[in-house]
């Protein structure tokens, strides 16, 4: 028999604070639907984050920059009604903040009141530091997000590692700085050399989360399809597969398909009974009154 593990207190901002200045690594994962939710709540991850990748992941898009607010507002209520620990984080897709600050409290406001987040993500520095900073002073809690950012991958050259020269690098470390400034309580460095986080890292007050960052981060992330091998498409070189689940659930639906087929599904255990007098007395009540037994069918 299996049993759900102790009820932990509720991750907060203060608490991933305690944990920086502790030296106690952070565990994010994403999650986009109940039971993704469910499992990370009882894996005792730290932050969960409905993440635009869903888009790749979940809603067959093929980039993250399709997929709209309202879809991903759907999918952070489902995750917020699997999970109660975590500090869950929504992530604002392409162009729900560019526009203007407004635009950006709106969307972000949208996340709390709707979806049930506690926060939300932007990505880049630049015009978005402006973004962080207005939403935090509206009272939301933002991550950023720099580095590799794949909203904006086909201006950075497609999905490829940045920071590698040192006029990038030195870009790299004025966004996140910036983000910082503005109030963004953790920031996201993805797919950045490991040596670049080791010089990013000691200017660094708020929690860093690195995914393909190196080590020297303060908690990793990675895309919940990704680790536990759900999702087939083209995984980055920094993903490390803990599980293969698709292969697991492929299996699970062939030998259902094959019992169905072959009749072996279902059996007498996976099915309901009724009295033998019930079932005389339903052939007495079809037949009442014809002098024949019931051979008709009912149209559902």
């Amino acid at each position: 028999m299996s049993t759900r593990p102790t009820q932990r207190p509720a991750i907060t901002l203060t608490k991933l604070g305690e944990k920086k200045a502790l030296g106690e690594p952070i565990a994010m994962v994403t999650a986009y639907d109940f039971p993704s939710a469910q499992v990370a709540e009882e894996a005792g991850v730290d932050i969960v984050l409905v993440g635009d990748s869903g888009a790749m992941t979940v809603l067959g898009y093929p980039s993250t920059v399709p997929v709209t607010l309202d879809e991903l507002l759907m999918l952070s209520s489902a995750v917020r009604r699997g999970m109660s620990t975590p500090l869950l984080v929504g992530d604002m897709p392409f162009g729900s903040y560019e526009v203007s600050n407004e635009q950006a409290i709106a969307n972000a406001q949208r996340f709390i009141k709707e979806a049930g987040c506690d926060a939300v993500k932007l990505e880049r520095g630049g015009s978005s530091v402006e973004r962080a900073r207005a939403i935090v002073g509206a009272g939301i809690p933002v991550m950023g997000h720099v580095g590799l950012t794949p909203q904006s991958a086909t201006a950075l050259g497609g999905y490829r590692s940045q920071g590698r020269t040192a006029e990038r690098a030195l870009h790299v470390m004025h966004d996140a700085l910036g983000l910082q400034e503005a109030g963004c309580f953790a920031i996201v460095f993805e797919a950045i050399p490991a040596a670049l986080t080791e010089v990013i890292m000691p200017r660094m007050q708020i929690p860093v989360i690195g995914i393909g960052a190196g080590p020297a981060t303060d908690g990793q992330v990675l895309v919940f399809h990704d680790l536990l091998g759900i999702y087939d498409g083209h995984a980055a070189r920094f993903v490390k597969r803990y599980a293969d689940v698709r292969a697991e659930m492929i299996r699970g639906v062939k030998a259902f398909a094959e019992d169905v087929r072959t009749r072996r599904y279902p059996e007498p255990e996976h099915g309901y009974t009724m009295a033998p007098d019930e079932i005389d007395r339903l052939h007495g009540l079809m037949s009442e009154g014809t002098g024949e037994p019931f051979t008709g069918g009912f149209t559902l």
